[in-house]
């Protein structure tokens, strides 16, 4: 499956006044990280996922998601992974698009980033007021790249 995904920071005062739902914790490990492929695993609430993205071009790339056991993500993240990343995530709905905001816990506290899958790589979609600039092809927003600095 091909995902393609635009990332964005965001303004942390406009955050901070927006209604927003409550958020879902996500706890996630890196089996492996190459520039080729990723395999990740992802706590989220009460379901524990495995994730293999393929390398990243533009904006686009393979991935393909299993939910697995919550005791073996538990257990894969504990014996397998050395850094973990921290994160609430909301889902929040702008006009006919829902955004995905994590709110980074740990050593990466203070950044916000909102993520927004789209059909296609050339789709128009409007921008909330709360987003500023676009880190859709910076490689130093990918949370394989963000778990170092944890």
């Amino acid at each position: 499956m091909k995902e393609i995904e635009h990332k964005f920071l965001v303004d942390a005062e406009k955050w901070g006044i927006i209604n927003k739902p409550n958020p879902s914790l996500i706890v996630q490990g890196y089996l492996s990280k190459s520039i080729d492929c990723t395999v990740r695993i992802r706590i989220n609430e009460s379901k524990g996922y495995i994730t293999i993205k393929g390398k990243t071009e533009g904006i686009s790339r393979v991935e393909f998601e299993y939910e697995i056991p919550m005791k073996d993500a538990e257990s894969m993240i504990e014996l397998f992974t050395e850094k973990h990343i921290r994160k609430d995530r909301y889902e929040i709905k702008h006009k006919e698009n829902l955004w995905e905001v994590d709110v980074f816990h740990g050593a990466l506290k203070g950044l916000i980033l909102a993520e927004l899958e789209v059909k296609t790589e050339d789709e128009v979609f409007d921008l909330p007021d709360w987003v500023t600039e676009d880190v859709s092809e910076d490689p130093n927003y990918y949370n394989a790249v963000l778990i170092e600095k944890n």
